[in-house]
């Protein structure tokens, strides 16, 4: 057997470079290159072997949270067939990705993380940031990420590396078992040599299958779809990853089935097709709870039902509602005790749509389902417009503006605060990938990072990035990122001078707003409700090298918006809103957040009251 001796890091390396992803005949590189920070756990080793082989791309950033949610965003724009590997020192640089692990393996995504660790060999113990633990030396803050990975493993002899390597690959590679995988790297074996077997470091190209369901249970589904009267798809972010768009507008045309979006399968169909009842559940719009109020089947494909899209529980009142669940996930394709067709969402529509040509809903329901597309569009109009009376434009207000400026194959991104709820409800998306929202860990401080991450795999795109104050104060240092390599992202911040989404909620169950806005601490009250605190965002993302735009009014920010499209570089537009000012919730638009129990604060109390009503429509589907 012929062998190469390298570093382990220097293999790691080597390997990423020759794997390779391919679906219907389409190959893609699976690794485009390494985001990272080197610290003294990493620097000799990756760092080493990344300035030894620069063809694979090395990206320098400021956080390392950041690193991992661009890493996010990109595979996310990718549909999951290329992705980046990630970095870091032991300590603190480790647990810095934790946070955005989690939401890549919450949210599906496949993203591989390199954080160093402490040594191996434990002669020199304890090293600079080790956690020690008195019932075992085998154990690093690295054991944090362990929950949160789909695969986990810590390489203490570079032997170990050879068959590590292929097993991480095939969870990043695999669409039902994919998100964060943690390769641990002790700081003292990533420079170790070892002889290498050549095989390890020739290309491999990993085949995503379009997998097919059971025969018995597509048939039970089409009986089921057949003699129901007023069914709904929900069409959840796996209709876009396996890019079953165009066969879930051919099955739509062809059945009559309405179809409702969460937010990662908003953009499934374009906002005006007349089958499109718009966002579901706590965010929905009137159509699709109306809907999904009376649906008696209720067919899934792609989602994992998150309490956002069934409103906690509460959406489905049919009581005889049943679920058909097309989803490449075994756990996903079970829930609601659903009937499973477990696979592949694009292969199982053409299937369903060869097996359907004769099922049409009914006529009245169709003539219905059209009526809410159109009322809801003139909903939507009528929020873009100014609300009479305000000093300052509503956050609505910036939405239109925005979605009237931007072109078809633009992408708004956004993840947190009270931007997601509007977003759902007004954003007129027409393109499968116009809409890109991390939603199922809803980070505050991905937005930025992840619009790098967008931009890097789409970087012909547009890509705007929507954020409130918050969320530009978690996490802004990505500018400089973006600067340094000359992508260029349009930022919009949304000052509405605190937490509005919280702010909100707070409000809703009677602790008017405690905690959630940026005001000075007041002397006599003794609680942060004195004056607004003086910060100056804009001035602030100067300081980080992008262009910045400060907009006072509608047509100043419209104004803004020619003139970031035309800069070559990140630009910021700056603008303030009606603190208050959001969207409503239609129909049934429930969100279970647990109210205090008793209180002596009588708002409390009355909000518990409305709870314990609310609470009496969730249901359990067994």
């Amino acid at each position: 057997m012929k062998t190469r001796k390298l570093t382990v890091a220097q293999a790691l390396i080597t390997f990423l470079q020759k794997q390779y992803t391919e679906r219907d005949g389409i190959e893609h590189e699976l690794f485009a290159g390494c985001f990272g920070i080197f610290g003294h756990g990493n620097i000799a080793g990756i760092g080493q072997a990344l300035f030894q082989y620069p063809n694979f791309k090395y990206y320098q950033f400021r956080n390392e949270q950041a690193m991992v949610h661009a890493a996010a965003a990109y595979t996310k724009m990718k549909n999951r067939m290329s992705t980046f590997a990630c970095t870091s020192s032991i300590g603190p640089g480790a647990t810095n990705m934790v946070t955005a692990a989690a939401g890549a393996t919450i949210n599906r995504m496949p993203v591989l993380l390199l954080p160093g660790d402490i040594f191996a060999k434990r002669n020199v113990d304890p090293v600079l940031q080790q956690l020690e633990a008195a019932y075992s030396q085998d154990i690093s803050v690295n054991d944090c990420f362990k929950p949160i990975s789909k695969y986990w493993d810590r390489i203490n002899r570079a032997e170990q590396l050879i068959t590590t390597l292929p097993a991480a690959m095939r969870v990043l590679t695999s669409p039902a078992d994919t998100g964060a995988v943690t390769l641990a790297l002790p700081q003292d074996v990533q420079p170790e040599a070892f002889d290498f077997p050549e095989e390890l470091f020739e290309k491999r190209i990993w085949h995503i299958p379009r997998t097919r369901p059971d025969k018995n249970a597509l048939l039970k589904a089409i009986e089921i779809i057949k003699n129901a009267k007023t069914p709904m798809i929900i069409s959840g972010g796996g209709t876009i990853y396996s890019e079953a768009t165009e066969a879930l507008q051919i099955f739509v045309n062809q059945t009559g089935i309405p179809v409702g979006e969460t937010f990662a399968g908003k953009g499934a169909l374009p906002y005006d097709d007349p089958h499109n009842l718009g966002g579901t559940g706590a965010t929905g719009t009137e159509g699709a709870n109306y809907i999904s109020e009376r649906a008696d089947v209720v067919i899934g494909i792609g989602t994992r039902y998150g309490d956002f899209t069934t409103a906690s529980k509460s959406a489905f009142q049919n009581e005889n509602v049943k679920f058909i669940n097309i989803n490449v996930t075994e756990f996903d394709a079970h829930k609601h005790s659903g009937l499973a067709l477990t696979g592949d969402a694009k292969v199982i529509l053409e299937e369903l749509t060869e097996a359907l040509k004769s099922y049409h809903v009914d006529g009245a329901y169709e003539a219905k389902v059209k009526a809410f597309n159109k009322s809801w569009d003139e909903k939507v109009a009528y929020a873009y417009k100014p609300f009479e009376g305000d000093k300052l434009p509503s956050q609505s207000e910036v939405v239109g503006a925005l979605n009237n400026f931007v072109e078809p194959e633009d992408v708004l991104l956004n993840a947190s605060g009270s931007l997601p709820g509007d977003l759902h409800k007004l954003w007129r998306t027409r393109n499968p990938k116009g809409f890109h929202h991390e939603y199922g860990y809803s980070c505050m401080g991905y937005e930025i990072a992840g619009g790098l991450g967008a931009k890097m795999a789409c970087p012909d795109r547009e890509i705007y990035v929507m954020i409130g104050d918050g969320g530009y104060l978690m996490m802004s240092s990505e500018i400089v990122t973006s600067v340094q390599e000359g992508y260029k992202l349009v930022i919009i911040i949304i000052n509405n001078k605190g937490f509005g989404s919280i702010g909100g909620l707070s409000k809703s169950i009677g602790q008017e707003g405690f905690g959630t806005e940026y005001r000075y601490r007041n002397e006599k009250s003794g609680q942060l409700d004195g004056e607004d605190l003086p910060v100056d965002l804009a001035a602030n993302a100067a300081s980080l090298g992008a262009e910045v735009i400060s907009a006072t009014d509608i047509s100043s920010f419209s104004e803004a918006l020619k003139t970031a499209k035309t800069n070559k570089k990140t630009t910021v537009i700056y603008i303030e809103t009606v603190p208050e000012r959001k969207i409503a919730g239609y129909g049934w638009a429930w969100w279970d957040v647990a109210v205090s129990e008793i209180s002596e604060i009588e708002a409390v109390n009355k909000a518990h009251e409305t709870y314990k009503e609310n609470k009496k429509k969730q249901r359990y589907f067994l």
